[in-house]
């Protein structure tokens, strides 16, 4: 007599391996369609298209699928821009420029620019959330530019001026760009406030930025 077949019990394990990863998906998609209060754990499990219970078995609540949610996404993301600051050999404001470029194209034209709209929508309402996404996403992101421009300034490539400030001023476009996508330039679209395309209204604002930052002289490997 044959042994049964093992095909069944496979496919049901890579079935559930990907489940999580399915309802982070729906989990992202309904946190930028209807905010944090408003999505409710039914309404995951439903676009995930897995029963009311199962979420529970890979998350203890909507706050542990939300923290999952910036992990996968943003989190991870973070680490690899890290790689790339620490491995670059050209000039800091064509690391800068790189940088800008790659999150606006992976991150501010998906989905996942809701997230910012999102906290600052919502971060009174859900203050420890508010802290996990400043610990998590805020802080590593500007201490990687900071790192950025003091590199820059150890090259002699910009001016030795407030690195904080410098780091603001320069994710300020970004936050903007990103919050009016998913705000007004849904309802809005023919607004001469955006007289040009999100990405070359970026590079315009990091030109204009690295204008009064650099000093013209050659970087000093």
């Amino acid at each position: 007599m044959s042994k049964p077949s093992c095909c069944p019990i496979t496919r049901w394990r890579r079935r559930k391996e990907v489940r999580p990863a399915e309802i982070l998906d729906a989990a992202l998609a309904l946190f930028v369609e209807r905010g944090f209060k408003s999505t409710k754990m039914e309404d995951i499990a439903k676009a995930a298209g897995v029963t009311k219970g199962t979420p529970y078995l890979y998350f203890e609540n909507k706050e542990d699928i939300f923290k999952a949610v910036l992990r996968e996404n943003l989190v991870t993301r973070l680490a690899s821009f890290a790689e790339l600051e620490q491995q670059y050999e050209g000039s800091s404001a064509d690391l800068l420029r790189l940088m800008m470029r790659r999150w606006w194209l992976e991150v501010g034209e998906s989905p996942l620019a809701g997230i910012c709209k999102l906290m600052f929508a919502e971060a009174t309402n859900f203050p420890e959330l508010a802290r996990f996404y400043h610990h998590e996403v805020i802080e590593p992101s500007h201490n990687m530019l900071l790192r950025v421009l003091q590199r820059g300034v150890a090259r002699g490539e910009f001016r030795d001026i407030n690195p904080h400030a410098v780091v603001d001023t320069l994710v300020a476009p970004m936050m903007l760009t990103m919050t009016w996508r998913c705000s007004f330039g849904k309802v809005i679209t023919d607004s001469q406030h955006r007289s040009m395309p999100p990405l070359q209204y970026l590079e315009l604002s990091l030109d204009l930025m690295l204008g009064g930052l650099m000093t013209g002289r050659q970087p000093q490997q």
